[in-house]
Order: C-alpha cells, then sequence, then structure tokens
C-alpha cells in the first residue's frame, strides 16, 4: 500500500495486518512511540473538521513525529490562486507523508499523482472516507470479535455520506455481511455504490424505516444529514430530523447491538442514549487514533518516490459538478470500469 485513497486500495490481508499493529498499539503503546521519530507529517484540511484533524495529529505525536500544515486554506497560498498540483508537490517536499481532507470528490486521488511521499485521503467531499473506516472496523472487531457474518444498519444521508460510502467498499472483503440501507429516497446511495454492490454480490435492502427493522441488526451505524453536502436548502429541510435515535427505539434492538456514528452528530442520537453499553460512539473516535497510529507507522516510513509524469489535461470530462476535475482543469482525464460502466478514476461519477 503505497496510498490510502479509496479503501478498495487495501485487501483483506493488509487489513488484518494493519489491524494487528493497531491492536498491539492499544494494548502496550509505550512500545511505539519512537516508531515515527524523526518523520514529519502534513496535515491538509481545505474544510472543516474535529476528530479526523486532531485524531490525526494526536496519532502522529503518539508515534513520536511532528505535524504541520493547515485548518483553513484562506490562511494559505491556495487563497491566492495555487494550484493543488503545486501545493502538493511543494508540501512533499517538506513532509514524510500528506494528509488531506478536501471538499472536492476525487482530490486525493488527484494530489497522489504529484506527491514525492503517501497521501492520506482524511475525506474528499462526499465521495470517500478511507480512515474513518478503518476507526469502524477496528471498533467493530475489538467489540465483537469479528466482522463476518454481521447484519449491518447503515441509516440516514446515504447519498453524501463518505463514510458510508467507504464501509460499504471495505465490507465487500468479508464474507456474508447483509446490509440494511435505511434513508429517505432522496438519500439513498449514489448509483456508483449500487453498481459496486452488485458486481461484488452484496446482501442489501432498502428501507425507509429504521424502527422496522432495528431488531434484525448486529450494528446500528447513524449518520447526521450533512447540511454543507446540499445545494439545494429545500432539499436539506425536508430531509433534517427524520431519523432520530432515543432509548425509546433502542427497546427493539438486541442486547450486544453496537450503536456507531462517525460523528459530529446533530439531532439523529439524543443524549439519553450515551449512557446505554451499546452506544460505542465515543470509543469508536478513540479506536480511529489507534487504527491511524497503525497506518501512519507503516506510510510515514516508506522511501520517497518521484512521481511518475502525467498528461496535462486540458478540458474535465466528468460532468459531476463537486468532481475535482471542475476546478483543478490541468488534471490528466483518468478513467475506470464499475461493472461495465465506464466512470471518472477521481470521483466514481459515470462518464457519458
Amino acid at each position: 500500500m503505497r496510498n490510502l485513497i479509496d479503501f478498495s486500495d487495501v485487501s483483506r490481508a493488509e487489513w488484518e495486518t494493519l489491524y494487528r499493529r493497531c491492536s498491539e498499539i492499544i494494548d502496550h503503546p509505550a512500545d511505539f512511540l519512537d516508531t515515527c521519530r524523526g518523520r514529519v507529517s502534513a496535515n491538509l484540511f481545505y474544510e472543516p473538521s474535529t476528530r479526523t484533524n486532531f485524531s490525526f495529529q494526536a496519532a502522529m505525536l503518539r508515534v513520536g513525529g511532528s505535524v504541520f500544515g493547515f485548518a483553513d486554506p484562506n490562511s494559505s497560498s491556495v487563497s491566492k490562486g495555487e494550484t493543488l498540483k503545486d501545493t502538493i508537490t511543494m508540501v512533499s517536499g517538506y513532509a514524510d507523508v500528506v494528509v488531506m481532507r478536501n471538499p472536492k470528490e476525487g482530490a486525493a486521488k488527484a494530489a497522489s499523482l504529484y506527491s514525492y511521499v503517501p497521501v492520506i485521503n482524511a475525506g474528499d467531499g462526499g465521495h470517500m472516507h478511507p480512515t474513518q473506516t478503518a476507526a469502524d472496523l477496528t471498533t467493530i472487531t475489538r467489540l465483537r470479535g469479528g466482522i463476518d457474518g454481521l447484519s449491518i444498519g447503515l441509516c440516514g444521508d446515504l447519498k453524501y455520506g463518505r463514510t458510508v460510502h467507504s464501509l460499504i467498499k471495505a465490507l465487500a472483503k468479508f464474507d456474508h455481511i447483509k446490509f440494511y440501507l435505511i434513508s429517505p429516497r432522496e438519500l439513498a446511495v449514489p448509483e456508483y455504490i449500487r453498481r459496486f454492490m452488485k458486481e461484488n454480490n452484496q446482501w442489501n435492502v432498502e428501507v425507509t424505516g429504521l424502527e422496522a427493522v432495528i431488531p434484525q441488526l448486529d450494528v446500528l451505524y447513524m449518520t447526521r444529514i450533512q447540511r454543507e453536502r446540499f445545494t439545494d436548502p429545500l432539499e436539506y429541510e425536508r430531509n433534517k430530523g427524520i431519523y432520530i435515535l432515543n432509548r425509546r427505539k433502542l427497546d427493539r434492538a438486541r442486547k450486544d447491538m453496537l450503536v456507531m456514528h462517525p460523528l459530529p452528530r446533530v439531532d439523529e442520537i439524543t443524549q439519553d442514549v450515551d449512557d446505554d453499553p451499546r452506544a460505542v460512539y465515543f470509543e469508536q473516535a478513540r479506536y480511529g487514533m489507534f487504527a491511524r497510529m497503525a497506518l501512519l507507522s507503516d506510510l510515514a516510513n516508506q522511501e520517497r518516490r518521484r512521481p511518475d509524469p502525467v498528461e496535462i489535461g486540458t478540458a474535465p470530462i466528468c460532468s459531476n459538478p463537486r468532481c475535482i476535475t471542475q476546478t483543478e482543469r490541468y488534471l490528466p482525464p483518468l478513467v475506470k470500469e464499475n461493472d461495465g460502466v465506464t466512470c471518472c478514476a477521481y470521483c466514481d461519477a459515470a462518464l457519458g
């Protein structure tokens, strides 16, 4: 694994190796204090973040490395019009690993084309969030003992929920997973995720109600309705607050079900759920730090490598308005096949 852009980059064997290292760090943190001694992480956050930014900073510091970067692009040369290519080329000359969050879908893929060091996707718009997935898989494995054979409910914004998209792709590596996709029709999973699930024979059912399926679940993964992802304010107003998990609804759930959430929450989980032993979202956030420690101990210690030359684009071939190619128009026109459909290799949107 050279970069972590999409959890599809990680084989099950690589994940199991990463999880073993993560478990060792959880159980014996003192053994890893110098793993990244002398290594530097560049954390480039083009949109607000609390947990992911702090988690990556804490992770690098706990394995002996150091961190620089920005949490607001307006405080960098981005505000002067600097391209992503130039920012990444310059920053990768200073750092041993680049951790980037960007509101544009496919931005991490684009960054990896120009970086001399590994790039970690810390969230690219509503597309992917693979290190949150590492946190999720660590939490489930640690608390349930394994992942194969689980019934998992994904509830809320499944259209723009990058954590959901990454988790679905990661769980294709495991056996006999059942998905209950719980969302209003306007916020159902995007077509490229449907194609992925079909291509990988993932059992799934789409429903609009939570209470009817909650007794079937081993894991309930709640997500917030994300105001910042909506281009139509009326669409947000129609859907906000549509799913709220409270203690009464939990009465119908299994006694060992896990309630997870990538955070931050707004109103989709009430405060009275926090003390229920099934509510593990704050543990999930802590496990995310350990998962990132394991990841950084690998990627930050890889050798520098000059990126291969890439074609200079002239116009985007992708029509997705949220795709990185719409603003960074020099990017090469990259395509890939998803279940027989030609797609943009940056954002996964179908072409044509």
